[in-house]
């Protein structure tokens, strides 16, 4: 049996579906659950198929479109920003200065905020009441929480 050998737009356009699926993967869906909802018209595929052959024109090839894709679903994801695939376009010029928001940490006392004194050079707690009591703690009781 001979193998039939892949026509151009063929070719193309499975790299297309690989951009659109990779999109859908960088938003948390899983293959099932992209022919599920496109199925029941919760996605319409076709509408991101322009966008992705744009995409991989732009890029050059797959691999390079989908790194675009995840570098910018990590730098919207950061910041709780929604992106499309023309997210990418638009980002495009300044993707290698593209850096996801970064995570601050703010230490905490049996659930009270502390906070650094510079001149004095000591942390205090803040207590219930507003007022600044001077940390007598050990550093392993300080727990540091993602600020929101």
């Amino acid at each position: 049996m001979e193998k039939k050998k892949k026509t151009k737009k063929e070719l193309k356009e499975t790299a297309i579906q690989k951009i659109v699926n990779h999109f859908f993967y960088s938003k948390g869906f899983n293959l099932e659950k992209i022919k599920r909802d496109a199925k029941k018209k919760k996605i319409i595929y076709s509408r991101f198929t322009r966008p992705a052959k744009q995409l991989l024109e732009l890029a050059g090839s797959v691999r390079k479109a989908e790194k675009a894709i995840d570098k910018v679903a990590q730098w919207a994801k950061s910041r709780n920003l929604d992106y499309a695939i023309e997210t990418v376009f638009k980002k495009w010029l300044e993707l290698d200065r593209l850096k996801p928001k970064e995570v601050v940490k703010k230490p905490y006392f049996q659930g009270n905020p502390m906070a650094w004194s510079e001149s004095k050079k000591k942390w205090y707690v803040i207590d219930q009441y507003g007022d600044w009591l001077e940390f007598a703690g050990k550093e392993e009781e300080v727990e540091w929480r993602i600020k929101k």
